[in-house]
């Protein structure tokens, strides 16, 4: 048992260590050094939670490698911006798609990868599997919600120029209604997975 928790520990660290070595990537030279700054406000205020919640909860190793999953795709994300990450351009040339679809893809797995992590925290505090389950859903759906609202009020209030940049619409003016919609899907699959799952 003492040889599995160290284990477990070690593997946390080099998870960290992996995204340490993303995220100071992401920092040099990105396409945009204020969208750079905008974006690594979520990162700024979600790690101290994450390892918070690590300590407190001890959570699970896939748990754990998905909250860092989604941070590194949204770092990669910061340091090209959104719309410019060259190899969704690249898709998209092929496929004949008409915008970058980096956004959508990580919206989705916002609501896909962080499904678990959550509902772990809820179900260790003490909550039955189907009530952490509720309410893990409804706050993902409520998240994907709430940053939605915030991306455009920071653009308003703070950083206007940004504008398109930020919020990465790319001309598409239901750009933060299918956005949302990605992620409360992915939180659905997530919860329909979770609630099939054997253990």
């Amino acid at each position: 048992m003492q040889f599995r928790s160290q284990t477990v520990k070690s593997y946390k660290v080099w998870v960290s260590g992996l995204y340490a070595v993303v995220w100071l990537w992401s920092a040099v030279d990105p396409f945009s050094r204020s969208d750079w700054l905008l974006e690594n406000l979520l990162v700024f205020l979600g790690l101290p939670v994450v390892f918070f919640l690590n300590r407190r909860y001890d959570l699970s190793p896939i748990s754990f490698a998905a909250v860092f999953l989604f941070l590194a795709l949204h770092s990669t994300g910061a340091h090209y911006t959104y719309a410019e990450m060259p190899a969704f351009h690249l898709l998209s040339q092929w496929v004949g798609l008409g915008r970058n679809h980096y956004d959508r893809v990580v919206h989705f797995l916002f609501g896909f990868l962080l499904f678990q992590p959550i509902f772990e925290c809820f179900h260790k505090a003490g909550n039955s599997r189907s009530m952490a389950g509720f309410v893990t859903l409804c706050l993902l759906v409520s998240l994907s919600s709430i940053y939605e609202i915030l991306e455009w009020l920071v653009v308003e209030l703070v950083y206007p120029d940004l504008g398109a940049q930020f919020l990465g619409i790319q001309g598409d003016e239901w750009d933060a209604q299918k956005d949302h919609g990605l992620g409360v899907l992915g939180a659905l699959i997530a919860y329909v997975m979770n609630r099939r799952a054997p253990f």
